[in-house]
């Protein structure tokens, strides 16, 4: 059933005056799927109700930091404490060196962390901090990997880059194109021939679960084939788990593949849903860091003590009910279970991929593995089933290529609704899209 979205629409009538395009982040917008975004009015556990006053299961969760649903009441009461005794103090609190015991206790492949206010800034603090340590100047990334607008990374990106046809941005220098190195997701021999020609690579930079491409997990023997070669050529491997890091397990993509990257990068969860980022890894390489050493990187908010409580809270969480992993499992194994069930009946063959609570539909008939596979996708048809998912309550990704995220608040009955909600658009592809 169609919804009224009057008043979304003219809030973002109102938005466009004065803000570019009417959001603060391209991912917002509904560009892609042809309408107006809605504009959010408050949220609870699984939903979200919208300024019309519509309420729909949420599977993109403020883009993938809420592992426990909207409001949980052990972060809300961690983030009051800590409002109580001030905003921001410009100075260390113990927050911080608790928030990183945290992070250091539950991913063991981790000795430092120094704390920063987003994803991008920690994947451009890490790359910053690859060069300074090697004295190499050069970086491999990946078609279709997304790590923040850093000008090194949207340089053949994924997610709102990808979704808006813009994989390289204007105003990036021939400098910065220069020294960025483009290689082929889940083809090894694609870096093997970059590194044989280049001794000037600082490092590799991944996500080891692609979430800005739909959901790809790269290969077992891929992940460990790059340990090989940053080894044997004194590169820095980089995961960036800003996604990945305590939602796929509770020690990421790290202690999926038992592999030890040289420097991970978190956000999201790791602030329970308040601005935050951090880079971490070997202590030998952290150290170079100012002020114990040259490699300059400062942030004014950096450890802000309400984001450090929020953070603390939950990965203390995580601490206590390493179980819950399991239950996300179950969850997403349901949802994906069901989504296929459904395609069967209709005689459909459309590829789903999913990592734990990370799920994605590609409206594709063939495995994708990597951006080529992705960018064959139909994003007409994806349109059409956004749309029809919406008026059934159900809020995806306004993209073909983002990641849903189920979490712990996502009850048997919302996955159930959901289920029956893709049952039917499956059903009536003719929707208007609107």
């Amino acid at each position: 059933m169609k919804k009224n979205r009057e008043n979304s629409k003219l809030q973002f009538e109102r938005a466009q005056k004065v803000i570019p395009g009417g959001v603060n982040s391209p991912a917002r917008a509904f560009k892609a799927v042809g309408g107006n975004p809605l504009f959010i009015d408050k949220a609870v556990g699984s939903k979200i109700i919208d300024i019309d006053g519509n309420e729909y299961i949420d599977f993109v969760n403020s883009w993938g930091p809420h592992l426990f649903g909207h409001k949980p009441p052990f972060i809300l009461e961690a983030i009051y404490k800590a409002l109580e005794k001030g905003i921001s103090f410009g100075a260390p609190v113990e927050g911080e060196t608790k928030l990183a015991e945290l992070i250091i206790e539950l991913v063991p492949q981790v000795e430092m962390v120094r704390m920063v206010n987003s994803g991008t800034e920690a994947t451009m603090s890490a790359i910053r901090l690859a060069r300074g340590y090697t004295g190499k100047n050069k970086i491999i990334k990946f078609e279709g990997c997304y790590h923040g607008h850093a000008d090194s990374f949207l340089v053949m990106a994924g997610s709102g880059a990808l979704t808006n046809q813009a994989p390289t941005s204007p105003g990036i220098t021939a400098g910065v194109l220069n020294d960025t190195l483009i290689a082929r997701y889940n083809d090894l021999k694609s870096v093997e021939t970059i590194v044989e020609s280049n001794n000037d690579i600082a490092c590799i930079i991944i996500e080891p679960i692609a979430g800005n491409m739909g959901v790809i997990k790269a290969d077992d023997d891929f992940i460990s084939g790059l340990r090989r070669i940053c080894d044997e050529n004194d590169i820095l491997l980089i995961f960036d788990e800003v996604m990945t890091g305590f939602r796929v397990s509770p020690s990421g993509a790290c202690g999926l593949y038992n592999i030890r990257p040289d420097l991970i990068c978190f956000g999201k969860i790791i602030g329970g849903g308040l601005p935050v980022g951090a880079y971490a890894g070997k202590k030998e390489i952290m150290q170079h860091i100012s002020p114990s050493g040259k490699i300059y990187q400062a942030g004014t908010l950096s450890g802000n003590p309400v984001a450090m409580a929020s953070g603390i809270a939950t990965l203390e969480f995580i601490k206590a009910n390493l179980d819950l992993y399991e239950e996300l499992e179950r969850k997403g194994a349901f949802l994906e279970n069901g989504f296929k069930q459904v395609l069967k009946k209709y005689d459909l063959n459309y590829f789903i991929s999913r990592v734990g609570s990370m799920f994605c539909l590609f409206f594709i008939d063939t495995e994708v593995r990597n951006y080529d596979d992705a960018i064959k996708c139909d994003t007409e048809l994806f349109s059409k089933y956004f749309w029809s998912m919406l008026d059934e309550g159900i809020y995806l990704p306004a993209s073909q290529f983002e990641s849903y995220f189920i979490s712990l608040a996502h009850s048997n009955e919302d996955l159930e609704n959901t289920i029956k909600a893709f049952e039917k658009t499956i059903k009536n592809f003719n929707v208007s899209i609107g």
